[in-house]
């Protein structure tokens, strides 16, 4: 049974966390699957948008499965566990199509990580964020102490990483880590997607490109990428190309 489905909406695609008993908390299992596909995903011409969101009514995704990396030894933990998640999460972050993460309850610890691997974000009114990973004497491994500095008050990540205290969402909006609150966090995801359908899809993949370039977020491969397109879509390009397979010198206009 699969732990993590993709189900389309024409060109809207929903990725779902199916973990509900444990409050969606990720498996090794769910990672992999999160993670064949966001690959996919990827390379689907066909998907504008990418709506993550977690299964029940009760939590997004309460973070990593304890009874999973609890009995790792600290070389396993560090090497696999932390590393493999790490990857993963970036995988999400710096997915070519605009993501949505519909917080349909609480995001603690790597749920919060991976909510905030979305590119913008919508919440129910009495879900909360919180990094609880102290009280089980662990620190957040998969960007809690990174990239959400870039989204929210290094004040405001000490406050729920160092104290524990939780981030209602109220003040989540406040401070812009939400675009919207809404009672039904799915459905607001779906009709931001659907906006989508008037925007330039690649566009908006450039244009995601050159943001996280400005921020960090994989510049080099930003920066590479969005040379790559440039130059892919020359003249010079195609001569060269023809001039390779004609066994030939290329003629390049410079064009």
């Amino acid at each position: 049974m699969s732990c993590v489905t993709l189900t389309h909406t024409g060109p809207v695609a929903v990725l779902t966390l199916e973990n509900a008993p444990k409050l969606n908390a990720l498996t090794t299992g769910m990672l992999q699957e999160l993670s064949a596909h966001l690959d996919a995903l990827d390379r689907a011409p066909d998907v504008r948008a990418v709506i993550l969101t977690g299964a029940g009514p009760k939590a997004f995704c309460c973070g990593a499965d304890i009874s999973e990396w609890g009995q790792l030894s600290p070389a396993e933990f560090a090497r696999s566990w932390v590393r493999d998640g790490h990857r993963i999460f970036d995988r999400l972050a710096r997915l070519s199509k605009p993501t949505i993460g519909a917080l349909n309850g609480h995001a603690f610890g790597g749920g919060l990580e991976l909510a905030a691997c979305c590119d913008i974000r919508v919440i129910t009114p009495r879900a909360t964020l919180a990094l609880p990973e102290g009280k089980v004497g662990i620190v957040p491994g998969w960007s809690g102490s990174q990239r959400l500095l870039r989204l929210l008050p290094e004040s405001v990540v000490k406050d729920i990483a160092l104290f524990g205290r939780r981030i209602p969402a109220e003040r989540a909006l406040r401070f812009g880590f939400v675009a919207e609150i809404a009672e039904d966090s799915l459905a607001a995801a779906q009709a931001i997607a659907a906006e989508l359908a008037a925007v330039s899809p690649r566009a908006n993949e450039i244009t995601k490109a050159m943001i996280h370039a400005a921020v960090g977020e994989d510049r080099a491969a930003a920066i590479e990428a969005l040379g790559g397109a440039a130059a892919g879509a020359s003249a010079d390009r195609d001569e060269g190309v023809a001039a390779f397979l004609s066994k030939r010198s290329p003629d390049f206009s410079g064009q």
